[in-house]
């Protein structure tokens, strides 16, 4: 098991059930994402060098962050910004809030745009 696996093993309950079904959903959507563990959290890269997405277990939920966020303009009414200027991140306290079709959406955008430049 790799360390971004422990991580998301090795949460507390309902972090657990959140990052497995977020995994599922992402590792489903763009299967060439690889999940690493970078800056002690799980991260998803493509072709092992590119920044994708993100999961961060913190407080009270879970992050997905979108490296190329900037980018993204579907569903802005899900999207938090934190006082971030480039990142943008769906946030989830419970699983049941978590929406597929707004995550893959999201997902689906973040991977069309991942060749442009990280600042907008």
């Amino acid at each position: 098991m790799n360390p971004a696996e422990a991580y998301i093993i090795n949460s507390e309950e309902p972090f657990k059930t959140i990052l497995l079904q977020l995994q599922v959903l992402i590792e489903t959507t763009i299967p060439e994402a690889q999940l690493l563990y970078k800056w002690r959290i799980p991260f998803y890269y493509l072709n092992g060098k590119q920044g994708f997405v993100f999961l961060n277990q913190t407080k009270n939920y879970v992050d997905v962050g979108f490296w190329h966020g900037a980018h993204l303009n579907l569903h802005p009414e899900h999207l938090v910004t934190d006082g971030r200027k480039h990142m943008k991140s769906l946030r989830y306290f419970t699983q049941e809030e978590i929406d597929e079709k707004v995550l893959i959406d999201l997902l689906l955008e973040a991977y069309s745009v991942r060749n442009r430049k990280y600042y907008k």
